[in-house]
């Protein structure tokens, strides 16, 4: 479906963020957006378990037990965010069947980009050679179901077509190497959809949620205008991640993921019976057991893709989500749910009834 103004759409090279017409809004035409191409892409560097032992008090089998995480990968020196979101966007547009040159808009969910400003998503777009309008969103791990949301709206509203939903993290580069407890946890990665307008909803229903009263509980102290970069910042290692309350984090991801799903399944119409395919955020194993206890789904139904991932933050749903897809795991027609949290605090939860059909090869 392609709508009166993309039709007058300026040439690729020009290509600016555009209103719906009148004539559209009044006659209340109705707009849905669908996921038409997903992509994911890891570096090829594979750090297993082991690797920390050297490092910190840990070993294999007590970051096996608490996390359900193997292995993970981390990204070469020289390797940017924004490289990792291209090599994940040029699978998901090929998945899709388009050319770079039809995005209307590009929307990257990282906390790890490549410079502070600008926009993660304007060095993607310039590496894609492509003119559109680009933005990212810092919803830490919720990033990707912020950006999905972000993405449907602009669709739904008429003001694009086709728009490129990008999460990607360079994790291993704001790791605090000294703290076993958060620096197992993480790994380096991308992926991403083409979320495209259509005749029917594809993307059902999203529900979004933030509490910042609770936001040191998992955060970066430094690096912004309230902690600038200094000779302290830098020795007081507060430009890595810092997790003081792990138990509490753990708490409230299970609470407020299933809670944020129950709101989303009640708005919609269905029930957890209906869910064909349950994608939470890759945290951990544990985690993820927690949401499916408490959502009272198959457990066969629930994707854990955690093993050699890690968690990606931003990046660890849709990167389960195409191998998921490339697997055979989701069918044109299921009913899928994602969930996520992350810092901030945030959390998130989408509806999405798949409409790709199964990939060729």
């Amino acid at each position: 479906m392609r709508s009166r103004a993309r039709d007058r759409a300026p040439s690729p090279q020009v290509r600016r963020l555009h209103r719906p017409a009148w004539s559209d809004i009044l006659g209340a035409v109705t707009r849905f957006a669908t996921i038409a191409g997903v992509g994911s892409a890891l570096p090829p560097r594979l750090v297993p378990n082991s690797w920390f032992e050297t490092i910190v008090a840990t070993n294999d089998e007590w970051i096996r037990d608490r996390t359900g995480i193997e292995a993970r990968h981390f990204a070469d020196d020289g390797v940017q965010t924004s490289d990792l979101g291209v090599e994940a966007a040029r699978g998901a547009l090929a998945s899709a069947g388009i050319q770079a040159e039809q995005l209307d808009m590009i929307v990257c969910a990282t906390i790890t980009g490549d410079t502070q400003f600008p926009a993660t998503a304007v060095w993607m777009q310039t590496k894609l050679g492509v003119s559109c309008p680009s933005f990212d969103v810092n919803a830490a791990c919720s990033g990707f179901s912020y950006g999905l949301s972000a993405g449907t709206a602009f669709i739904q509203a008429g003001m694009a077509d086709t728009i490129l939903v990008v999460g990607a993290e360079i994790f291993s580069r704001i790791i605090d190497f000294t703290d076993r407890g958060t620096c197992i946890l993480f790994g380096d990665g991308a992926g991403a959809a083409v979320v495209q307008a259509s005749d029917a909803p594809g993307i059902e229903g999203t529900v979004l949620g933030a509490d910042g009263t609770a936001a040191e509980i998992l955060w970066m102290p430094a690096g912004g205008t309230r902690a600038p970069a200094s000779r302290d910042t830098v020795e007081a290692r507060d430009h890595f991640v810092k997790m003081p309350n792990g138990r509490e984090v753990f708490k409230r991801a299970v609470t407020e993921m299933a809670a944020a799903c129950r709101a989303l399944l009640e708005k919609s119409g269905h029930s957890i019976d209906d869910v064909d395919v349950l994608i939470p955020h890759q945290a951990n194993a544990r985690i993820m057991q927690a949401v499916v206890d408490r959502l009272g789904i198959d457990p066969a139904k629930a994707i854990v893709d955690v093993a050699e991932v890690g968690n990606t933050s931003a990046a660890s749903i849709p990167i389960a989500l195409d191998r998921a897809w490339r697997a055979g795991r989701i069918r044109q027609g299921d009913l899928v749910l994602f969930a996520s949290f992350g810092a901030g605090l945030t959390w998130g939860a989408t509806l999405v009834r798949w409409t790709m059909p199964e990939p060729t090869s």
